[in-house]
């Protein structure tokens, strides 16, 4: 096998508390990650010619040590002392900088692809542990599906499957820091947290209302005072027949969970008026 491409799926957080700041500075937390059908692409090539070569879509990535993907593909074949050559094509589809792991999950499929490209036999876990030392989302980006995210986010474990269901992206234009996010995340005795369990439940018992009942995300409370537009989604989603809407990450993307893909489709209409520019897609889940 000379070629190899793969799909790279998005993922939005279904659930996201945060429990403390950590004495090291990172800060613990308890999530539930769900990936969707929004794809990023990655072609890889083998070549006669040594070295990793990344090319992408869009000329503002970065296209060497500064990309994950280009980092996860050293890493392996430095490893396991690869001396061919790697040509990488990255065709971005999933927004950048939008909170939904897009550059995580561009390398892990990397990792996954070459190890299949380079027969290197490796398995899911032993993937998901090398993908640790260069991001805590890589690990469930190489799991993917439904899953509880604990710890740092690096402690991974299956959950029962969200309900089908179709989804509503929605991505303003706007920068958000995840640094700023969290280090102006205040935890005290009147922090909101989102009852997890609660959620589990739900889906173990194919309950969509009540899961999308016990969603939340504690990063809101800085993100949308910072970024009032992300209300302003919230708001119009759940106005035309979201059960449940939530921005994903740090944000800046909000998104929204319907029963019927006719009225996420709807509701994705109404979303593009409003008074500011904003990326919008209708899917559903990634099992």
């Amino acid at each position: 096998m000379d070629s190899i491409w793969i799909n790279a799926p998005a993922k939005i957080n279904v659930g996201l508390d945060v429990l403390k700041r950590r004495e090291d500075g990172y800060h613990e937390v308890k999530m539930i990650m769900q990936s969707i059908r929004l794809f990023d692409r990655l072609t890889l090539t083998r070549s006669e010619t040594p070295g990793v070569r990344l090319t992408t879509n869009l000329r503002f990535l970065p296209v060497n040590e500064d990309n994950l993907v280009y980092r996860s593909a050293r890493m392996l074949m430095e490893e396991f002392h690869i001396e061919e050559g790697l040509d990488i094509h990255l065709e971005k589809r999933i927004p950048v900088a939008a909170g939904m792991a897009g550059g995580s999950t561009d390398a892990a499929s990397c990792m996954l692809a070459l190890n299949d490209l380079f027969s290197l036999g490796l398995s899911k876990r032993q993937l998901m542990k090398r993908g640790l030392k260069l991001g805590a989302d890589i690990p469930y980006c190489v799991l993917k599906g439904t899953a509880l995210s604990e710890g740092i986010g690096e402690k991974l474990s299956t959950i029962p499957q969200m309900p089908d269901c179709s989804i509503l992206i929605c991505k303003p234009g706007i920068h958000v820091s995840t640094k700023f996010v969290y280090s102006n995340l205040v935890l005290d005795e009147h922090t909101e947290h989102p009852d997890i369990d609660s959620m589990i439940d739900a889906m173990r018992r194919r309950n969509l209302k009540d899961t999308c009942a016990h969603m939340g995300n504690v990063l809101e409370s800085v993100t949308i005072p910072a970024h009032p537009e992300i209300a302003v989604i919230k708001e119009c989603m759940i106005e035309n027949g979201a059960l449940g809407s939530l921005m994903s990450g740090s944000g800046p993307t909000v998104f929204g969970v319907y029963d019927d893909p006719e009225k996420a489709k709807a509701a994705k209409e109404k979303c593009r008026e409003l008074p500011f520019k904003c990326f919008v897609f209708v899917t559903d889940l990634y099992r």
